[in-house]
């Protein structure tokens, strides 16, 4: 069948029927078009979180540019260690001084400085004249005393035979009372003296004056000093040798104010001197002082150590060492992980990842690299070391306040 024109009625039908539908078509396109924009969920970046929150939240493009390293919060015990600087002191209660009681020009020198020394032993030979004034006072009391004796006895034979009255014998006998007094009052005086017993009873014995004085040791020890030399005159005010036992030793140190809490009477102690780097001494501490010194702020600290082999000398720099072990539960951070808050310490405590808590604490000891927390902590919580001073950049930059 050919091709027949088409009606030109028809014709304008068929274009009014294109124009509708296209129309419609094009209305449909448009109305789809909007509805896609309204429902385009494609992400956004997450709000920073408000100034109420005390969490910070970290992107994974933050945390990886942060490179932050975590550590948990150790508990159990923890051993502090404190150090003072000490001097070493020979022990007062085992040290003499050794003075003349009497004026007197000295002899011979017996003993030198770093001689070891027995009770007993003569140091040094003075002669005094003033001793000798004494000595002579006492034998002349015991001339007396010997006659007021014969005297009396003289008498009591007079009286038997009533040859002299009842007084007579009386005053006699007063008077060898008042010379025995005389007599024991001249032996005390040279006692008083320093002359010994032995010296006393041969002056008795022989009736010679000597005015030696000898000084003797007062006990086993060591001569640490020596101010005396031959020909010299002593005054009784005069230190001219120091003995001292070494065998126990006083190391006395000062400790800070902060510091007090760790001392205690009868705490066990190291000491290590300058002189021996490589070798510790063992001591106890037998005083601490109950006044602080109100210029250096620090109070006196006694150590008593056993010196059996001399090697601690008086005057030695020393070191005195204290270890203190705290309470099993003790809660520890690493320093690293400690900053500055508004209101004191504080950490970062990761909650989860990429999500903190800034956290306040109260600290107590610093140890080594680590840091004993009283509060503010559970054991087991991770702690920020490593990128916590970002944190607290972050925290500030977006107003956060630390959990108290």
């Amino acid at each position: 069948m050919g091709n027949s024109p088409v009606p030109l009625d028809n014709a304008r039908h068929l274009v009014r029927a294109c124009s509708r539908s296209l129309v419609i078509c094009l209305l449909l396109s448009g109305g789809a078009a909007c509805e896609n924009r309204a429902t385009d969920t494609t992400p956004v970046a997450q709000n920073p979180p408000s100034a109420t929150s005390r969490l910070l939240y970290l992107t994974a493009e933050e945390l990886s540019r942060m490179q932050l390293e975590l550590s948990p919060v150790a508990q159990g015990e923890i051993l502090s260690h404190r150090e003072f600087p000490a001097t070493v002191q020979a022990n007062q209660n085992e040290l003499a001084e050794v003075t003349a009681l009497i004026r007197g020009r000295v002899v011979k020198v017996h003993v030198d400085v770093g001689q070891d020394v027995t009770k007993g032993t003569r140091l040094a030979l003075l002669h005094s004249v003033d001793l000798g004034v004494a000595e002579g006072e006492h034998l002349k009391a015991e001339a007396r005393l010997e006659e007021a004796e014969r005297s009396h006895v003289r008498a009591r034979e007079l009286y038997e035979n009533k040859a002299v009255s009842l007084a007579e014998l009386q005053r006699r006998e007063a008077a060898m009372k008042a010379a025995r007094a005389e007599a024991r009052e001249t032996r005390n005086r040279l006692e008083l003296l320093g002359v010994p017993q032995e010296e006393i009873e041969r002056l008795d014995r022989e009736h010679t004056i000597k005015a030696d004085m000898p000084l003797r040791a007062p006990f086993d020890g060591r001569v640490i000093t020596r101010n005396i030399t031959k020909g010299e005159v002593v005054e009784t005010d005069q230190t001219l040798f120091t003995v001292a036992n070494l065998t126990d030793v006083w190391v006395i140190g000062n400790v800070p104010e902060k510091d007090i809490r760790f001392i205690r009477k009868d705490q066990n102690v190291n000491v290590v001197l300058a002189a021996y780097p490589h070798a510790i001494f063992g001591g106890t501490i037998t005083y601490v002082g109950d006044v602080l010194d109100p210029a250096t702020r620090t109070m006196s600290l006694r150590v008593t150590v056993s010196n059996p082999e001399r090697l601690l000398k008086p005057e030695m720099f020393a070191v005195i060492s204290v270890y203190i072990t705290s309470s099993p539960d003790a809660l520890s951070v690493p320093l690293a992980a400690v900053q500055d808050g508004p209101v004191g310490k504080m950490v970062f405590i990761q909650q989860e990842a990429g999500t903190f808590e800034a956290r306040t604490v109260k600290l107590g000891n610093e140890e080594g690299e680590a840091v004993r927390v009283l509060e503010g902590v559970k054991a087991g919580e991770q702690v920020v070391t490593k990128g916590s001073f970002a944190l607290k950049s972050e925290m500030e930059r977006h107003k956060i306040e630390p959990t108290p």
